[in-house]
């Protein structure tokens, strides 16, 4: 869910840089720029539901809805911690804020971890997230959500077939634990089908164009990545190291990508059919994001 796709000031239709990951009940946001819990309320998120923010890096058009968005938490009552990663300065900015933003401070805890390096930076269950630098006029990190390899599908008839009856079996085989069945031994593979791949996504934050943006994103089924400028001001964008969109198709061509998603657009233009029609021309399957856009992961 695109919470906030404007780059540098909102617009009447666009909030500044947020986006919500929902997963399997988390939510997970990258970025958290101004009008983000606004337009989570329109959205339906509840606030209370956020393990995770991840910052780009610490402009304030990315980082300035954070304040509110935990003031909001305490006043709910929240008592879960609350996890920030971010860049080098983060763990100051958060230490200024915190006791100023309610009452002296705020009675959950909110935990931040500054980046120092490309690597693994979380590892949960089901899900990994990377970083990697990208190319902006401050330090600024890109973000790689990775969903580890999915259980390879269920094959009724062979379950039938063997004698496997629906219930406790079947769940242990899904989770790779063979079973026996009157006298038998049923191995997963008997009737699992081989790990499926995990959903894969990028999202950039602030870049110009950047090599290692596109190893980050190799095969990934979603890019999401800024693209502030439409060509003719390529010369604006390479003195605030931002892109214009053919950088972010080009991104997306070389990394292989299913389907790239442009964000972070100036408010100079309300009209978006140039910075669409010139990242066809680069890599086909692109969209501009606007605010409230979703897309559902299949």
């Amino acid at each position: 869910m695109f919470l906030g796709t404007s780059a540098g000031v909102p617009t009447r239709d666009r909030s500044l840089s947020s986006m919500a990951l929902i997963w399997k009940g988390e939510v997970i946001l990258f970025d958290a720029g101004e009008g983000t819990q606004h337009n989570m309320l329109k959205a339906g998120i509840s606030p209370m539901k956020v393990t995770k923010v991840f910052i780009t890096h610490l402009h304030g058009d990315h980082i300035l809805g954070l304040p509110g968005l935990i003031m909001t938490m305490d006043l709910l009552g929240r008592e879960e911690p609350l996890m920030v990663y971010g860049p080098k300065g983060l763990n100051a900015f958060l230490s200024c804020l915190l006791p100023t933003i309610y009452e002296d401070s705020v009675d959950f805890r909110v935990e931040s971890a500054e980046i120092a390096e490309r690597g693994l930076v979380v590892e949960e269950k089901d899900y990994r997230v990377f970083a990697a630098r990208s190319l902006h006029s401050v330090e600024a990190w890109a973000f790689k959500f990775e969903e580890k390899d999915r259980p390879g599908k269920f094959n009724e008839a062979a379950a039938k077939r063997l004698g496997v009856p629906p219930g406790p079996l079947r769940t242990a085989l899904t989770r790779g634990t063979p079973v026996t069945v009157r006298g038998r031994t049923i191995e997963p593979r008997d009737v699992v089908g081989p790990p499926r791949p995990g959903f894969k996504m990028v999202y950039t934050g602030d870049t110009a164009f950047s090599e290692e943006i596109v190893e980050l994103s190799r095969g990934v089924d979603l890019l999401v990545h800024e693209a502030t400028f439409e060509s003719s001001k390529a010369d604006s964008a390479r003195k605030v190291m931002h892109s214009v969109s053919r950088d972010a198709a080009k991104v997306a061509s070389m990394a292989g990508v299913k389907q790239l998603i442009l964000t972070h657009v100036s408010a100079r233009y309300q009209d978006v059919n140039t910075i669409l029609k010139e990242a066809k021309e680069e890599f086909n399957g692109v969209k501009v994001a606007k605010d409230l856009m979703e897309l559902e992961i299949e």
